[in-house]
């Protein structure tokens, strides 16, 4: 089941917070499973499979990076193992600071660089914040083209996350 449909709100990559722990818990109080002891098996099972779907849900909507990947994956724009064409100017960016960080060797190379890696985090991030900002406001093909932009964004951010990771390799043999 769709985890928006679940809770009955709107697929929004920004939600209300405070809405969404109210529900999360009404569905914890309204299916938890002490309240169906004396029920059947079935029913039980029923309840179960319910609470488990709460949390699942409340888990993947209440982190907004969880969120992200959420409604990305349900329309198909991000799955396991995927192998996404990213833009030559991106790649070509990211393989300059891949080898200036192979052949960095002292630390203010590395804090330049890491410098570079975060200014280039923190673009993305204000670009996916105005990709996300009104989406939920869009028509269809409107909210279609912005997740194929957002989808495009999250799969920058995963490669960079790679590169992040090497900066604090790289610092640990500094």
């Amino acid at each position: 089941m769709n985890y928006f449909e679940f809770y009955g709100i709107p697929e929004s990559f920004n939600i209300d917070q405070a809405a969404l722990k109210k529900e999360f818990y009404k569905l914890s109080k309204l299916y938890h499973p002490d309240f169906y002891a004396n029920e059947g098996e079935e029913k039980q099972r029923e309840i179960l499979e319910l609470s488990t779907l709460n949390n699942k849900a409340y888990l993947a909507l209440s982190d907004p990076e969880k969120r992200l990947e959420y409604i990305l994956q349900l329309h198909d724009l991000v799955a396991e193992g995927a192998k996404p064409q990213l833009p030559a100017d991106f790649l070509m960016e990211m393989m300059d600071i891949n080898e200036r960080l192979m052949e960095a060797d002292d630390a203010e190379q590395l804090a330049t660089i890491t410098s570079e890696t975060l200014a280039i985090e923190g673009d993305m991030n204000e670009e996916l914040a105005k990709l996300t900002d009104g989406y939920e406001q869009l028509d269809d093909t409107a909210k279609e083209s912005r997740r194929i932009e957002i989808a495009d964004i999250y799969y920058k951010q995963k490669y960079l996350l790679r590169i992040k990771e090497s900066l604090s390799t790289f610092a640990a043999r500094l």
